[in-house]
């Protein structure tokens, strides 16, 4: 038999006594793809950095790492024996490209010091030429131009390309992907796997392709290997272990992955209790009034000046946007990154003045008001932030922080409402007297859903709620806020470049691209029958689980 790229037996990662992996063991051939799944906190980066020989201070590895041609094994291995096998031998793609890219260094000059430290390129000179041939591979227009720019002048997808050519620049024998296109859209996404797969096969390494992402792993990996508390529970091949899942953290992972679209009633978002606190809980109390339109909206920002007689560039964000959402709406909006959804959101949340056009909330003109005349909106429409860790003040105990819009709007009755949100977002009482930094982000998105709760709004504004939690957080934050927007009778306005969520949760969806909506409607009917193009390409691109039932089908 031949030799397996990469033999991992008896892994074991402790801090001091504490284990955080145990008896780790698989292999993966050369030509092979592996995919190693599992929540935060399973272990799957302490796994990749075992491999790499780039564990942080304070964990020590135990067992053995044997890569194919290389003769020591790489647990224990000195720091330059290890630095000469790292980038050669074995190289990691990660899943923000921003942190492994030096801002201040081009790009040309970051792919080519690849070759020249571990001197595979006879000159400086020859790893320049083999890096405009390298970003020309990865697909990457102008490649010339691009190795001439800085990190901070491409998108994150295109920053992902580069990081991916220089992990390829060396011809590694293995290739370890961890968490590369999580962060990125979803054609993006498409984009990038099957670039990283016809990489792949035309050279023939090995691939372990580490993502908590299960349909990425069905339609990537021949192989899965299942991680939960620093243990793999289950292994095999990959469409069986899907069809057939053994342990009960898998089967899990995989009724998470698989949502369901439940039938809308009309008017549904409209049931449910009232307060007698004299601002009623939720919706206007007429359900299917107009509460916000927009009317011509668009929004021009302008690059900066280049030189003191000529303006910057003007850069059209929103382009003539009609949009109108109605009270009790589930209304989802859905695009790439860069199609105009933050600056919508932020028009619509007036913290943002458009160019041109009209924006009116239950009937008053918002647009170009100033912030004196506003209180009205800041009490009646909040917003749930992507992040949790950025929008919580960690210097804040949970309790003053869901308080904190109820305090700047003076509405009383503070701790009755705190006890009450806490609750309803399934957070215990106690969780009022700690700090942000002492939850998970699941967690931490509860407080902040709290938060957006507390002044008792009528519209909640979600912007991309669920893109940074794993797939089984995801799931529990999507029940809760279908939950909520029912029994607190909420207007829900839901942004995403997730179209799976939104067909979950939502029961119109508008598609923005380019800074134009080219289309809009009820959710099953655009989903099942999309008009535009762009619609039709977002739809294609959406990963979806395959196992060996759906293997035999096709």
């Amino acid at each position: 038999m031949t030799e397996p790229t990469l033999e991992v037996a008896g892994l074991t990662v402790t801090a001091g006594s504490t284990e955080l992996l145990r008896d780790v063991t698989f292999t993966v051939a050369a030509g092979e793809r592996v995919g190693l799944i599992g929540e935060s906190g399973s272990g799957k980066s302490l796994t990749a950095m075992s491999i790499m020989n780039l564990l942080p201070e304070g964990l020590r590895a135990h067992g053995s790492v044997r890569l194919a041609g290389v003769g020591p094994d790489l647990i224990g291995l000195p720091e330059r024996q290890a630095a000469a096998i790292r980038g050669q031998e074995t190289s990691i793609v990660f899943q923000e490209p921003m942190t492994a890219l030096n801002p201040l260094m081009r790009i040309g000059d970051q792919v080519a010091e690849v070759m020249i430290l571990h001197r595979t390129a006879p000159s400086r000179a020859a790893a320049k030429a083999a890096t405009v041939e390298l970003l020309a591979q990865v697909r990457l227009a102008e490649p010339e131009r691009i190795a001439r720019s800085y990190p901070h002048q491409l998108s994150g997808g295109m920053r992902q390309r580069v990081v991916l050519a220089m992990a390829l620049a060396n011809r590694p024998r293995l290739l370890i992907c961890d968490e590369p296109t999580s962060a990125l859209d979803v054609t993006v996404q498409a984009a990038m796997l099957e670039l990283i797969t016809s990489l792949q096969a035309e050279r023939g390494n090995a691939l372990l392709f580490i993502t908590h992402d299960l349909a990425v792993v069905s339609q990537l990996c021949e192989r899965v290997l299942v991680l939960h508390d620093g243990e793999i529970v289950e292994a095999g091949r990959t469409a069986d272990v899907f069809a057939n899942p053994e342990h009960p953290y898998t089967q899990r992972l995989l009724a998470a992955s698989t949502p369901t679209f439940p039938e809308l009633v009309e008017g549904q978002a409209g049931l449910g209790p009232s307060t007698d606190s004299g601002h009623e809980e939720g919706g206007s109390g007429d359900e299917g009034a107009v509460i916000i339109e927009a009317t011509g909206l668009s929004r021009t920002y302008r690059r900066p000046r280049r030189s003191l007689f000529q303006p910057g560039e003007p850069v059209p964000a929103l382009r003539d946007v009609d949009l109108t959402v109605r009270a009790g709406d589930r209304l989802g909006i859905v695009g790439e990154s860069g199609s105009g959804k933050s600056t919508l959101l932020r028009l619509l949340a007036a913290l943002d003045r458009p160019t041109t056009g009209s924006i009116t909330f239950d009937g008053t003109e918002i647009a170009g008001r100033p912030e004196s005349a506003l209180r009205f909106l800041r009490r009646d429409l909040q917003i749930v932030f992507q992040d949790p860790q950025a929008s919580l003040d960690p210097r804040m105990r949970v309790r003053d922080i869901i308080a904190e819009p109820m305090v700047s709007l003076g509405i009383p009755g503070i701790d009755a409402r705190v006890a009450e949100l806490l609750d309803a977002v399934g957070l215990p009482q106690n969780a009022a007297h700690r700090y942000p930094h002492q939850f998970s982000g699941g967690q931490r998105q509860r407080i902040s859903i709290a938060r957006a709760l507390s002044p008792q709004p009528r519209v909640l504004v979600a912007d991309e709620p669920v893109s940074a939690l794993d797939v089984s957080v995801r799931a529990q934050i999507l029940d809760l806020l279908t939950d909520l927007v029912r029994d607190f009778r909420l207007t829900l306005i839901f942004v995403s470049h997730d179209l799976s969520v939104v067909r979950q949760l939502c029961d119109r969806v508008a598609v923005l691209h380019d800074g134009a909506i080219v289309e809009q409607g009820a959710t099953a009917e655009v989903y099942e029958d999309p008009r535009h193009p762009y619609t039709q390409r977002l739809l294609a691109a959406i990963p979806t689980l395959i196992t060996a039932a759906s293997e035999e089908q096709r």
